[in-house]
């Protein structure tokens, strides 16, 4: 995990923590990173399985 993904997977578990998903432009502003590279960092974490999206709960599992 590269240090790009381990940021955005710490901002995530954070504030998922409190129920609450990031938004793009809450990622954007904490990485300092463009919208293409957040979300290519994103996929990474999840086809390692380090994240996974559940669609009916609307929440991040890890």
């Amino acid at each position: 995990m590269n240090d790009l993904e381990r940021k955005i997977y710490r901002i995530i578990y954070n504030m998922s923590r409190f129920r609450r998903n990031p938004t793009m432009d809450e990622l954007k502003r904490k990485t300092g990173k463009d919208e293409p590279t957040i979300r290519k960092a994103v996929k990474n974490l999840m086809s390692r399985n380090e994240l996974e999206w559940d669609k009916e709960k609307k929440e991040w599992k890890f």
